[in-house]
């Protein structure tokens, strides 16, 4: 999974100067893209980190490769469209095709970035893409490398909001990651998350009882 370079929209002090430097309005053309962005995909990683929705839609125009290609640690471009937030670029990407299955660098898929940045419009969205209620569990079930479902990574993040849309599309709030964890466990103490997700595993634990 890839890291915004600005968290929770705090901007240092190399930010500050960064800003000074472009402001004429063409940062983001001056900037130089990771080294390790392949040239052909750089108008792609610069749209999709952007949010710039226009400059998506042409880049995927003049794009000849798979719209699943890796671009960087080993995200698509919907990765990074789910990780930053940008709902419109996840609509078009999802509308040529992307796949919703592609895995990064850590084992994840685009929905564990959308649920780990709490963007509730676009996991609805990608769960109604997803179409079939079976594909839907499949994408529910997901593990990255640290066996954590996209609950697990809705409940790290305090997201009650996607919790409560991840629990009523069906995911478990009994699987547990390869520390042992289910998704309530990586909730803090005493808030609405936790008590939501200790109270389904409770349910969870009635039906499977009965």
């Amino acid at each position: 999974m890839a890291v915004p370079g600005r968290r929770n929209g705090v901007m240092d002090e190399e930010d500050d100067e960064d800003d000074v430097l472009f402001d004429d309005g063409d940062a983001l053309a001056d900037l130089d893209l990771d080294s390790d962005v392949p040239p052909h995909l750089r108008a792609l990683v610069e749209a999709a980190e952007s949010g710039n929705v226009d400059a998506l839609r042409s880049a995927l125009d003049n794009h000849t490769g798979s719209i699943d290609e890796p671009v960087e640690d080993g995200d698509t471009v919907l990765h990074l469209s789910c990780l930053y937030g940008y709902f419109p670029c996840v609509q078009l990407l999802l509308e040529r095709g992307a796949s919703l299955e592609s895995k990064d660098e850590e084992g994840a898929i685009p929905l564990h970035d959308a649920c780990a940045g709490g963007f509730t419009e676009i996991v609805q969205c990608m769960l109604n893409s997803a179409g079939s209620p079976d594909f839907v569990m499949q994408l529910l079930s997901a593990t990255d490398i640290e066996g954590d479902t996209p609950l697990h990574h809705a409940a790290r993040g305090e997201h009650l909001d996607v919790v409560k849309l991840l629990l009523a599309a069906g995911a478990s709030p009994k699987k547990t990651n390869i520390y042992g964890k289910i998704p309530a466990e990586l909730a803090d103490q005493e808030t609405e998350v936790r008590s939501i997700l200790i109270a389904a595993t409770a349910s969870a634990d009635e039906v499977s009882c009965q």
